[in-house]
């Protein structure tokens, strides 16, 4: 999960409930409402096998090693990368599962710092849209894979697909007189010709890109909201700029231009809305 994560983190930072952290209440809210649902299909795409050695990178809080260590078993081995530590120690405090032993690393998905042809799987949910170097990533992911290893990629589909989201980050780019573009980095990478074509410029083989769709359920839909609108604003630097109440203000009026869209999608304090990603797999 990478759900979001490198915004997320952001989001959450700016409405937090004082008993948890950042990385946690990830964990706890996002991570099993969204990323957990998202991992079993990812799993389901790329049918990991026992014995296998997998790397999960942008792993975040660890969804995807998590729930892919029963399925190589005791033979198999996870490694569980990303940049942020605090991710990283979320992940390694939750219940250890059975099968493989997971490995958490701390360190950077465009310098993969992992020896050639060390796996058979590369696992990547959500996260390389956020990378600063997609095609470098690539070539990382396809170097540390063995000759008969294989990669699966999931990224978000359009921001257009997902008519919450859009609102709330329409309504935030409005406020803050920016375009859309420079808040939606999630589902900034879309278009499934262009994964292709990274996929293949990167040397891989057998490349198949696929569009899946789930009806996602989360509590707490004031939550939701509040660290939508506070990550998508906290990218732009003029909002971390601004006085507490001067934020808290601009938050409020978004809130309320927003009103009626978010209520289409709540069922009591709940929200249901659906979400669609690309997933590819490919061989080396």
């Amino acid at each position: 999960m990478s759900f979001l994560r490198p915004v997320i983190h952001r989001f959450i930072t700016m409405s937090l409930p004082p008993a948890l952290s950042p990385a946690e209440t990830y964990e706890h809210y996002l991570g099993r409402n969204i990323a957990d649902p998202w991992t079993r299909v990812l799993l389901a795409r790329v049918l990991a096998q026992p014995g296998e050695r997998v790397l999960d990178l942008a792993c975040g809080t660890g969804s995807v090693a998590r729930q892919v260590a029963p399925l190589v078993g005791e033979s198999g081995h996870v490694v569980a990368l990303d940049l942020n530590a605090e991710m990283l120690a979320v992940g390694m405090a939750q219940p250890v599962p059975q099968g493989a032993t997971i490995d958490w690393r701390e360190g950077d998905a465009t310098n993969l710092e992992l020896r050639e042809q060390e796996f058979d799987l590369v696992l990547c949910q959500q996260g390389l849209q956020f990378f600063t170097d997609r095609a470098g990533a690539l070539h990382g992911m396809r170097r540390v894979l063995r000759d008969s290893g294989r990669v699966g990629i999931s990224v978000w589909q359009s921001l257009h697909r997902h008519p919450l989201y859009e609102a709330l980050f329409i309504a935030t780019a409005r406020h803050l007189n920016i375009a859309v573009t420079d808040v939606d980095i999630a589902f900034s990478l879309s278009d499934a010709d262009e994964l292709y074509r990274l996929l293949e410029s990167a040397g891989f083989q057998d490349i198949e890109v696929r569009t899946s769709a789930l009806d996602i359920r989360l509590p707490d839909a004031k939550l939701f909201v509040d660290t939508s609108i506070a990550g998508a604003a906290t990218s732009v630097p003029a909002f971390t700029r601004m006085a507490p109440v001067e934020r808290a203000a601009l938050m409020d009026a978004i809130k309320d231009e927003t009103r009626e869209v978010v209520q289409s999608f709540q069922l009591g304090d709940s929200l249901a809305f659906p979400m669609e990603t690309n997933i590819a797999t490919a061989k080396r």
